[in-house]
């Protein structure tokens, strides 16, 4: 008799989440990505993608992954009379990675959220042409190279789903440590998906 009704305790516990789950299950997404490296000064621009499941209505925890391409930047000089501006490929990407929280509200046809996740960002410096299998070798090296422990906190806006898809722009700063605390930028923004 003590089994039954601990097992019922137990289900009435997760009730709520279940349903809630039947709500929000499982979410998937793509995003343009902008990061703006306050140590460097440096505008990073790539493409991500997330996934998070939902705890309860307000709650989920998700993970995305993003990779930066090239950077190129400009330099001048003198030796010249006049000068000239030369357009230089730095080799500079990054490959960003967080994990965590999202508390949002679920009020109306747009909701607020807050995120406070852990993560990576990988500063990689080779002149390897931007493609699938660079992504896949600088995933693959993450442990060789130029990783730094990073902090995000930030929030934005979704839009109510119109059937399974909608939009969500986030915007945050996000913190890795390399020397000391470096502040920056990060915006993202794209499509998702809900099952």
């Amino acid at each position: 008799m003590k089994r039954f009704l601990l097992l019922g305790l137990v289900c009435l516990a997760v009730m709520p989440c279940l349903k809630a789950q039947e709500e929000e299950r499982f979410e998937v997404g793509g995003f343009a990505d902008y990061f703006r490296s306050g140590a460097t000064g440096t505008n990073m621009f790539g493409l991500g993608g997330r996934a998070g499941v939902g705890i309860t209505n307000h709650l989920a925890i998700e993970g995305d992954l993003a990779y930066d391409f090239n950077r190129a930047f400009t330099d001048s000089f003198t030796n010249t009379p006049g000068g000239s501006v030369s357009f230089i490929t730095s080799g500079t990407k990054t490959l960003q990675g967080f994990f965590g929280p999202r508390w949002s509200v679920q009020t109306g046809p747009i909701r607020p959220f807050v995120e406070a996740k852990l993560g990576f960002v990988n500063y990689m410096f080779n002149n390897e042409p931007v493609g699938f299998n660079s992504v896949v070798n600088q995933i693959q090296n993450l442990r060789t190279q130029n990783v730094n422990a990073a902090i995000l906190l930030g929030g934005g806006l979704e839009t109510k789903f119109i059937g399974p898809v909608g939009l969500r722009l986030d915007v945050g700063e996000q913190m890795y440590f390399n020397n000391g605390a470096q502040h920056g930028l990060r915006v993202t923004f794209g499509p998702m998906v809900r099952f």
